[in-house]
């Protein structure tokens, strides 16, 4: 039996930021991972996130993007090593889109700077797009996007360097809280800790059976295709973007490691009762919702197939996130779910669990990811 200030259960985006973070702050800390840290089981792989400060889903999210920002900048300065690449973000959509006007309402709330561009203006920005012509945007400088397998791995590195103890491949059977602290049941031992943060993703209800009735777990596919015109979505030339389009909402990446270029539907395509039978079995079907897409918006991508990967969005019926400390017990913190928009925020995230960890609050606005509001909801 070994004893820990903080046991920190689930080594992905959230769980490697929060593991940093407390090691940082001069706490004994352990993380816990299930399988080997940069799997492809759940919601952290994929060779790119977006990341964007004015935010359609809601405004209160901005104070965090601008410090998560800062995060990522400071975890680069750290590391030496880059993460973040800016290349402004494209948030297309149809008269009357939630993204367009909810991007425009953020950024006009929070004075983020910002363009509202028609098709015209659009096509000469960007005539790779194929766009209808009562379409309009908001174009954002500042947004970009993060490498998450690496910079998930810098995470874990640094917290290493910080004296951070790692168990990996090590299942986490029981999360029970004792009048001395909170013990972590492992197969063939326990470990004592303080305080426990639950950043176990699409496993999170598995520790936390209070979520079980709010959780959905969506099957997302991620495609990569070699493009038809390579110079039109290299780095520098095409932009993150997301489209509201009239059957689907997809967003998109440059090609800036040679690997495709790589878009997805933000919508899922199939759900998941349990995160262990995600399985890597995308197919013929994918492939074909994603080209549609592509040849209506994107034909300039349209190339060959490359590749294909599955991941999981772990979603709450309003689609926010649930960070707070357990109901149960204080000492017991509880990380995401994310709701398929959380990777941008993980930088700062892990700073709010280490917080919530050590202290019981954090001077981070985090009222809006409450569990108490998810009583009566179903997912």
């Amino acid at each position: 039996m070994t004893a820990y200030d903080v046991a920190v259960i689930g080594l992905g985006a959230m769980g490697s930021a929060a593991l940093f973070h407390l090691a940082r702050r001069g706490r004994r800390v352990v993380g816990i991972e299930q399988f080997e840290p940069g799997h492809d089981r759940g919601s952290s792989h994929g060779e790119s996130r977006a990341i964007r400060l004015g935010y359609f889903e809601h405004p209160s999210y901005v104070p965090l993007a601008r410090r998560a920002y800062e995060n990522w900048r400071e975890l680069e300065r750290l590391a030496g090593e880059k993460v973040l690449t800016v290349t402004g973000v494209l948030e297309i959509g149809k008269p009357g889109s939630v993204i367009v006007e909810g991007s425009l309402a953020a950024s006009r709330l929070h004075g983020l700077e910002h363009e509202v561009l028609d098709t015209g203006e659009i096509a000469k920005r960007y005539s790779q797009f194929t766009l209808p012509r009562d379409y309009s945007a908001v174009w954002q400088p500042d947004g970009g996007f993060l490498q998450p397998e690496l910079a998930n791995a810098l995470h874990l590195k640094l917290a290493r360097a910080a004296g951070a103890e790692m168990l990996v491949n090590t299942p986490v059977l029981g999360v029970e809280p004792t009048s001395g602290g909170v013990r972590v049941v492992l197969e063939g031992c326990v470990i004592e800790a303080a305080n426990v943060v639950i950043a176990a993703g699409p496993w999170i209800a598995g520790l936390v059976p209070e979520l079980k009735p709010h959780l959905v777990l969506s099957r997302q596919v991620l495609c990569w295709f070699a493009p038809r015109e390579p110079d039109a979505v290299r780095l520098g030339k095409l932009p993150v973007f997301i489209i509201d389009g009239e059957d689907d909402i997809a967003y998109g990446f440059p090609d800036f490691s040679g690997s495709g270029f790589k878009c997805a539907s933000h919508h899922g395509s199939g759900i998941w009762t349990r995160a262990d039978e995600a399985r890597q079995d995308a197919g013929p079907a994918d492939e074909k919702r994603m080209r549609d897409f592509l040849e209506a918006y994107l034909p300039a991508a349209a190339g060959p197939l490359k590749n294909m990967r599955t991941c999981i969005y772990t979603k709450t019926p309003d689609e926010d996130f649930v960070i707070d400390l357990s109901p149960e017990d204080p000492r017991i913190v509880i990380a995401s779910p994310c709701s398929g928009h959380g990777y941008k925020f993980a930088s700062v995230i892990g700073e709010v669990l280490a917080d919530l960890a050590i202290k019981g609050e954090t001077r981070h606005d985090i009222s809006r990811f409450a569990i108490g509001r998810l009583r009566g909801a179903v997912a």
